[in-house]
C-alpha cells in the first residue's frame, strides 16, 4: 500500500474509498474523497484494502519545479492573466504554518500545467496581496492594467484574487470598464499545495470562460462540492456565502450567469448578457472613496450613523426587511442629506429588495432624503455608490438604474 493508491478504508460503520495522500505521521492515513475533500483516519482504528495501485502519481503532482510548455500558437486566443495575489496564487509558509502570498502570474503557469494548450497567455502582476488587503487604489491599477491588455488585443481576461474580498473588486471593475470581451475573477478556497485545493479547477474553467462568446465581468467559482462544474457569476450580483467550502460563491436573487463543464470545457448561459465584441472598451477609473457601509442593529445609538457619515461624501446603510432602521436615525438621515451626503438604503436580507414605502418608517426615510437601493447587494452599493459619485452628474439618479446588471427589474422566486 502505498500513496497514489485507490484505497478501501473501514472503520467501525464508516467507510470510505479514494486515492491514498502522503501522511505526516505512521499513526494516521489520509485519504483524498472524490468529492475533492481529504479525511484523515486513525490506521489501527481502520482496515485498508487496495484497489488499485498507482492510480495517481503524487510525487509529479507536488512537483512545483516543473516549467508548462507554453508556446505561442496562431489557432488559439490569447488570455491575459493578471495576478493580485490570494490563495490560487499561495503557499504554505511551514516556518509559521500560514498561507502566504508567493507566486506571480508565471507561477501560477507553472502550477497549473493543465492551462498549456488551451490559449496563448501573457502575464502581468499588478499586486502580491491576500484580497483582506485589496483597496480602492489596486482597484483601479487593476481597471487599468485590464484595460491595456484588451487595448494590447488580449480575446479574455482572467484575474486571480483572493476569494475574501473578490465580490468588491469584481464590481468595481462592472462599474469603471466597458469591455467587449469577458473579465473573469477565479480565486481558490484551498492552496495549491493542498491536495483538495480547487485551484486547478477553478483556473482551468476560467480561462474556457474568458474565451467564450460574453463581454462582463464575472466570478468563475466551483458550482458545488464536486469537482464537476465552475459557475458563472455576473461580478456585480455575486456574494461569497461560505467560510471554506470550495463552492462558496453564490448568485443572489437569480441563477447563475452560466457554467463551465470541467471535463468537457462547454461553456453554456442560462440568461441574457452582453455578447463578445458588443460594447467598444472605455475606461472610467474614478472613485470617491469617502463612502461609508453602516449596518443597522437593534438598539444601535443613531451617533454611529452620524460618526461612520462625518466627512463622508455617501452612505450606505444596511437596514432590516424591506429598508428600515431605528425612527431615532431618521433626524440624523435627514441631517446628512440636507448637506449633501448620497444616503442609500440597502436590506440586510439576502434575497428580495427595498421598497420604502410599505410602512411608515420607510415612507419617513423617503421624506428624509433617502435612495432606495432596490435589490443591490450592500457590498455592490458602496461600490456603485463609490463610483457614481466620482463619475456621474447625479449620483441618486444613478443609484436607482441598473448600470452593470447590479440591479434586477424584479424580485422573483427561482429554483
Amino acid at each position: 500500500m502505498n500513496p497514489g493508491d485507490r484505497v478501501r478504508v473501514e472503520r467501525a460503520d464508516q467507510r470510505y474509498e479514494g486515492v491514498l495522500l502522503p501522511s505526516t505521521t505512521a499513526d494516521n492515513l489520509v485519504v483524498k474523497l472524490p468529492s475533492g475533500y481529504n479525511v484523515g483516519v486513525d490506521r489501527a482504528d481502520a482496515t485498508v484494502d487496495v484497489l488499485e495501485s498507482d492510480v495517481y502519481d503524487v510525487a509529479d503532482a507536488q512537483d512545483t519545479d516543473s516549467a508548462s510548455e507554453i508556446e505561442f500558437d496562431d489557432d488559439l486566443p490569447t488570455i491575459a492573466l493578471i495576478s493580485t495575489g490570494g490563495t490560487i496564487a499561495s503557499t504554505v509558509d511551514y516556518r509559521t504554518g500560514a498561507v502566504t502570498a508567493q507566486f506571480d502570474a508565471e507561477d501560477v503557469l507553472r502550477a497549473v500545467p493543465d492551462l498549456a494548450g488551451r490559449a496563448n497567455y501573457r502575464g502581468r502582476v499588478v499586486a502580491n496581496i491576500l484580497s483582506e488587503n485589496m483597496t480602492p487604489d489596486v482597484w483601479q491599477e487593476l481597471a487599468h492594467a485590464v484595460h491595456e491588455e484588451i487595448e494590447a488585443g488580449a480575446d479574455g481576461v482572467v484575474v486571480m484574487h483572493g476569494t475574501d474580498t473578490m465580490q468588491f473588486s469584481a464590481s468595481a471593475l462592472a462599474f469603471m470598464l466597458d469591455t467587449p470581451v469577458p473579465v473573469v475573477f477565479t480565486g481558490s478556497q484551498r492552496s495549491a499545495d493542498r491536495p483538495s485545493s480547487d485551484n486547478v479547477m477553478n483556473a482551468v474553467c476560467a480561462v474556457e470562460a474568458a474565451k467564450a462568446d460574453c463581454a462582463e465581468v464575472l466570478v468563475c467559482m466551483h458550482e458545488d462540492e464536486a469537482d464537476e462544474a465552475c459557475a458563472l457569476h455576473r461580478g456585480t450580483r455575486v456574494r461569497k456565502n461560505h467560510t471554506s467550502r470550495r463552492d462558496a460563491f453564490e448568485t443572489v436573487g437569480a441563477k447563475p450567469l452560466g457554467r463551465v463543464e470541467y471535463e468537457t470545457e462547454d461553456v453554456t448561459f442560462h440568461r441574457d448578457h452582453a455578447e463578445r465584441g458588443a460594447t467598444d472598451l472605455a475606461i472610467a477609473p474614478a472613485l470617491e472613496t469617502d463612502v461609508e457601509l453602516v449596518k443597522f442593529t437593534p438598539g444601535a445609538d443613531p451617533a454611529l450613523l452620524e460618526t461612520a457619515a462625518d466627512g463622508a461624501a455617501g452612505v450606505v446603510v444596511e437596514g432590516t426587511g424591506l429598508g428600515h432602521v431605528n425612527t431615532d436615525w431618521i433626524p440624523v438621515v435627514e441631517d446628512l442629506t440636507a448637506d449633501g451626503t448620497t444616503v442609500v438604503m440597502t436590506s440586510q436580507c439576502l434575497e428580495g429588495r427595498v421598497c420604502d414605502r410599505v410602512y411608515d418608517t420607510g415612507r419617513d426615510l423617503l421624506d428624509a432624503g433617502v435612495v432606495e437601493g432596490e435589490d443591490i447587494l450592500p457590498e455592490t452599493a458602496k461600490v456603485k455608490l463609490m463610483w457614481t459619485l466620482a463619475n456621474a452628474d447625479n449620483p441618486a439618479d444613478a443609484m436607482r438604474r441598473s448600470l452593470a446588471g447590479e440591479r434586477q427589474d424584479r424580485s422573483v422566486p427561482w429554483e
